[in-house]
């Protein structure tokens, strides 16, 4: 089976064509070598994929016939993606509030001024 099909199958992308474009952007390892879309993969290849800032790790275990529930996921890969990696995105998160709420419009000129300043002392 192709590896954006099967990235598909296990629900980790909601549609086929994202899987195809996630692995021409090379986001996507099998056995450490990254993949074009049309790579087969077969049981015990161990596919790394990057998606949302996330390192997921995945065994392949068995090849499903078509895109499955949610529930029988489990049978056909092994998730063995650390735990420190979805509390760096915990931390991602709250490392973006900003003082501001999203979509206020553009920088105060306090905002600008303090931008310039920051730029200036980094330099």
């Amino acid at each position: 089976m192709r590896v954006d099909k099967f990235l598909w199958c296990v629900r980790y992308f909601k549609t086929r064509n994202i899987a195809t474009v996630a692995c021409k952007k090379g986001h996507v390892k099998i056995n450490d070598q990254v993949a074009k879309p049309s790579r087969e993969i077969y049981p015990t290849d161990i596919i790394a994929l990057r998606k949302d800032q996330i390192n997921y790790k995945l065994k392949v275990n068995d090849i499903p016939p078509n895109r499955v529930g949610a529930k029988l996921v489990d049978l056909y890969r092994t998730d063995t993606t650390p735990k420190e990696a979805f509390e760096t995105r915990e931390m991602l998160k709250y490392s973006k509030d900003y003082y501001r709420k999203k979509g206020t419009g553009r920088p105060t000129k306090k905002d600008r001024r303090n931008i310039d300043e920051y730029n200036d002392e980094s330099e």
